[in-house]
């Protein structure tokens, strides 16, 4: 038998159920939406989890067509599966746990007597620790960003080369291998010795199918390629980036590029350009470096200094 929250499920069954992580204001239990699909034969275990950023969506669409097609008759190992982290953000669409002002995927691996995001960011921790991968899903919140996976874990780690194994395999066609920020499950989990990646579903206000379909194939290719499913997947070479550069704004105004998302630039190479209301250009700001054209705002206006795209750099092939 095996349990997530309320959800047991014995070997050929499917159980969904509540994680408890707290109360809410009026003293409500909150309990995060669990599955657990236990396979008829033993194997791996795999957790995958969405939403812990509270407008990232592409994620739980592809939770919410997965577990419809798994027949745990087909299966060997078993899915601990949490559909919504961020259960505070999610309810309100905002990036960011309103209860205490947190990035969640930046808590673990959290601390069950803590905030209310190193609360959630604990009980899920638990779960993903009892896993031998990790899928965390993810998507560039609402600004426009090719579909990726990112490797967080930083070249040095012992488990470095398993997580890239992973991402490969999972086949977004992008890898952005950079060492993450303190705090991300992506780096949390690998420290307790468990391959992780953080797949970047694309970006998009509410959510975007073809991003959802390609985090589905991702997600079937991962249960093909670790036996979970009897099957083969065709690996193809990802284009990986170790590098990452983001530019600002130099003035304020109306943002227009020339370059499309997924395009190669040179250094020199024109990313965008400002004018003002009535078409004069303000400004015009060039790559520094030779790179893929990876993630753009999505509204055209932008102040002095303000975020407006980012180039994945030190490329090759893996």
């Amino acid at each position: 038998m095996t349990t997530l929250g309320s959800a047991s499920a014995a070997p050929g069954e499917i159980d969904t159920g509540r994680l408890s992580v707290g109360e809410a204001r009026d003293g409500s239990e909150v309990g995060l939406p669990v599955a657990v699909v236990n396979g008829d034969r033993d194997g791996k275990t795999l957790y995958i989890q969405a939403v812990s950023d509270g407008d990232e969506l592409n994620g739980l669409g592809v939770v919410q067509r997965l577990v419809p097609q798994l027949d745990p008759a087909d299966l060997a190992g078993e899915l601990l599966i949490v559909g919504i982290v961020n259960h505070y953000g999610f309810q309100v669409a905002e990036h960011r746990n309103p209860i205490d002002d947190t990035k969640l995927n930046r808590a673990y691996p959290g601390d069950e007597e803590g905030t209310a995001s190193e609360r959630i960011a604990a009980a899920t921790f638990e779960a993903a620790s009892r896993a031998d991968l990790v899928l965390d899903l993810h998507q560039g919140s609402t600004s426009c960003m090719i579909d990726e996976t990112r490797v967080r874990c930083g070249s040095r780690h012992r488990l470095h080369r398993d997580c890239l194994e992973l991402a490969k395999a999972f086949g977004c066609g992008y890898i952005l291998d950079q060492k993450g920020p303190d705090g991300q499950l992506a780096r949390a989990a690998p420290d307790e010795g468990i391959p992780t990646i953080d797949p970047e579903l694309g970006g998009s206000v509410g959510w975007d199918e073809e991003s959802i379909r390609k985090g589905l194939k991702g997600v079937f290719n991962v249960l093909y390629r670790y036996g979970f499913l009897e099957g083969d997947v065709d690996l193809q070479p990802q284009t990986r980036a170790t590098g990452f550069e983001q530019y600002g704004s130099p003035a304020g105004g109306l943002v227009s590029y020339a370059v499309e998302l997924g395009e190669e630039v040179q250094r020199g190479d024109t990313l965008f350009e400002v004018t003002d209301p009535f078409g004069t250009v303000k400004a015009e700001v060039t790559a520094d470096s030779g790179g893929v054209f990876w993630r753009h705002r999505r509204l055209p206006q932008a102040a002095t200094g303000e975020y407006v795209c980012s180039l994945g750099t030190d490329i090759d092939s893996f």
